[in-house]
């Protein structure tokens, strides 16, 4: 009996999502779905990390929801579906399909739109707290821009920070590498002065073995700043759409896909809210008499 009933309750939010935003459910279930076979995949081949990587998918695809639902902030679908994608893209093609080596500028592609949905999502925090009654202060359409791009920027910073902790104690290698065929440093200067000194690197030899790449390996520098250079341009980007969005107080319908907004409770819900409020007051009175 037990079981029926939760399987009949499945089923009924099931159908209540899919009525709700059919392109949101049925994008999550085909990413899930394809992240649950390649789980499945993965672990037959013993590949545990992959595994792993396919478990935290599935939990940052609850992300959305849980924002949804706790936070009581309404996401565009396809704001969501984005975010769906771009999780996707990140953990399960860029890591685990080896994206990352296989087309060079995947990573790029990924952090550009981290840095434009990262201000649009600054943007929105800024401009719910700007409409909300909670709040007495009133922000210029140009100063919530420069906020939600410098928010961006140190969404991209704090990535790289963990990209290189990763590297540094875990040893991976997110930051990937880039060969140079030329080099500048002052610690090649023969007099020990401040003068670089630009060499040509025509081989590598380390530890007696030499390798044929082409030139001197980077360890990470050239990726990192790529990827805050291309976040920097995402960023830029939307933040300027964003202060036309809010200049004209959301007429904006590109930037209006982009842009969560506060849900606003239904006469149920400030009901609900308003008995919660007064019951311990009830039983307060109760006890006393």
């Amino acid at each position: 009996m037990g079981k029926g009933i939760r399987r009949n309750r499945i089923l009924r939010i099931l159908r209540i999502n899919y009525k709700k935003d059919k392109s949101v459910f049925i994008t999550y279930f085909i990413l899930r779905l394809l992240v649950i076979v390649v789980m499945t995949s993965q672990f037959v081949n013993r590949s545990y990390d992959s595994v792993f990587m396919c478990l935290l998918t599935l939990i940052l695809f609850l992300l959305p929801s849980f924002i949804e639902k706790r936070l009581k902030i309404d996401l565009p679908n396809v704001l969501e579906i984005i975010v769906l994608l771009f999780i996707f893209s990140a953990q399960i093609l860029g890591e685990i399909s080896e994206y990352y080596i296989i087309y060079p500028y995947w990573d790029t592609m990924l952090h550009t739109v981290n840095g434009f949905l990262c201000a649009a999502i600054g943007i929105a925090m800024i401009d719910i707290l700007n409409r909300s009654e909670r709040f007495k202060f009133n922000m210029s359409p140009a100063f919530v821009a420069l906020v939600a791009f410098c928010f961006s920027m140190t969404i991209g910073v704090i990535w790289e920070f963990f990209e290189f902790g990763m590297d540094t104690f875990f040893r991976f290698d997110m930051q990937k590498d880039t060969v140079l065929k030329s080099i500048s440093s002052v610690a090649l200067h023969p007099d020990g002065k401040n003068i670089p000194v630009v060499i040509q690197v025509q081989e590598v030899i380390v530890n007696g073995e030499r390798w044929n790449l082409g030139g001197y390996l980077d360890i990470g520098l050239i990726d990192t700043m790529m990827d805050l250079f291309v976040n920097f341009i995402g960023a830029l980007i939307f933040s300027v759409i964003g202060y036309f969005y809010i200049k004209n107080r959301g007429k904006g319908r590109f930037a209006r896909v982009f842009m969560p907004t506060r849900k606003k409770d239904t006469p149920a819900e400030i009901q609900a809210e308003k008995s919660l409020k007064a019951a311990p007051g009830k039983d307060n009175r109760q006890k006393g008499t």
